[in-house]
């Protein structure tokens, strides 16, 4: 076989997943189908039964290490902490809670450009997009349960403000990896990018403000139980402040429990059931991100990452094709990894090589890097982001995607800042 068809069989296994899934889906018009754990299933036996020239048992232990990666399980240990502390938060009171707060503090019209600001503001703060998904997405949730708006655009509200500080924040992971993989510093690249994130945040703010207009909160609000609310004022206190996002939850999950110990919501075993069920409904979201972490792995293990960053730079002729070329490397490799962070560490020397021979600046070859692969991040419904926030919201995170406007808008303002040569003077 030559290296090409090697290489095209080595990605075979993603194509399978995007076939059974993504285009069967659209075929029928139903997005529920096809689950999407069944198509990650069939991708992988696939996956693993056409690895060649290894045993059946040495197939199984490549898919195992990516399925259990170090990274990986960092992420399940979240996505425990986190169904643990939303639900009995949620039994305990403390979403209703800070639900009639929110109302009574925010102007009608102003509740989605409002959630959209908190989450581009706690975002920037921390650094991490899960971060703040996790603590806004409940709060949303109760939003849209009592205004009566769509939960799927409340919650791809904050789903795109948190990309936004994912893609500026100083101590953002994809941020220090992409100025490190590029030798610039963290505020030039901080320049670049903000003159191209900036005017999609002030678009979509402002799309925002117009969709919000006609929102109705109810007219008779509950009086707020502000015990109650403290468990959740701490956790996006705490997330602000830079504290590990683990601890975060930890902090969350006990202040839940004594407050609802203390207010006879629940007794202890009351908030042992809660925490048991928010972790069970976590159970698809860990089996999903385990499957895909294998897939990939299978994927880099045959070589299909070789081969996709050699087919996207082989034609490269001048700058302007350079930098797309950076872009649609980043972008495919975000798909196959569903990791931002992943993508920019595989794609960065390559890019780097990339912009030292045509010429193209460092500072915006990683802000390249950075807005593009968080742009790829935020659409794939495989992603760590969308499941968190699909599996906190109970709803699929295919459903979230076309409301997902910030990331859209992002990606045009980042591709028209190729095609334009902007901003000029790193251009």
């Amino acid at each position: 076989m030559s290296i090409n068809g090697k290489s095209v069989a080595a990605i075979s296994p993603l194509l399978v997943f995007v076939l059974l899934y993504l285009v069967t889906s659209i075929i029928v018009r139903d997005f529920y189908k096809v689950p999407i754990t069944v198509a990650f299933m069939v991708s992988s036996v696939y996956a693993v039964a056409t690895m060649r020239g290894v045993p059946l048992e040495e197939r199984v232990k490549v898919y195992s290490q990516g399925a259990g990666s170090p990274n990986l399980m960092l992420m399940i240990w979240i996505f425990i902490l986190a169904g643990a502390f939303a639900t009995s938060a949620k039994a305990m009171g403390a979403i209703d809670a800070t639900v009639n707060l929110s109302l009574q503090l925010l102007p009608e019209n102003l509740l989605l450009g409002g959630i959209f600001l908190a989450a581009c503001f706690i975002s920037l703060s921390i650094g991490t997009s899960v971060g703040t998904i996790v603590a806004l997405t409940p709060l949303a949730a109760g939003i849209a349960h009592e205004t009566g708006t769509g939960l799927p655009l409340l919650v791809a509200i904050v789903a795109g403000g948190a990309f936004f500080g994912d893609n500026l924040s100083f101590i953002s992971d994809t941020t220090i990896t992409a100025t490190r993989t590029q030798g610039c510093k963290l505020s030039d690249k901080f320049k670049v990018n903000s003159q191209i994130v900036m005017p999609a945040a002030a678009i979509a703010f402002a799309l925002y403000i117009f969709m919000g207009v006609h929102i109705h909160a109810p007219q008779q609000l509950p009086e707020v139980d502000w015990i109650k609310v403290v468990p959740y004022m701490v956790v996006l206190v705490t997330a602000v402040a830079g504290m590990n996002v683990m601890m975060v939850l930890v902090l969350g999950l006990v202040l839940s429990g004594v407050v609802g110990v203390f207010t006879g919501t629940y007794d202890l075993f009351g908030w042992f059931a809660a925490m048991g069920e928010g972790i069970t409904g976590m159970g698809e979201l860990i089996i999903i991100t385990m499957m895909a972490g294998g897939l990939m792995e299978t994927i880099r293990y045959n070589g299909g990452i070789d081969y996709i960053l050699h087919a996207l730079t082989r034609h490269i002729r001048s700058k302007r094709g350079a930098e797309l070329s950076i872009a649609a490397l980043v972008s495919v490799i975000n798909l196959c990894t569903a990791n931002n962070t992943v993508a920019i560490i595989t794609a960065g020397p390559l890019a780097h090589d990339i912009a030292g021979k045509y010429g193209v600046d460092k500072r915006k070859s990683a802000s390249i890097l950075d807005t593009f692969s968080c742009f790829t991040q935020g659409l794939i419904p495989y992603g760590a982001q969308l499941l968190m926030a699909a599996g906190l919201a109970s709803i699929n995170p295919i459903d979230i995607i076309p409301y997902l406007y910030y990331p859209f808008i992002m990606g045009a303002c980042a591709l028209l800042s190729i095609l334009f040569r902007y901003p000029k003077k790193y251009s």
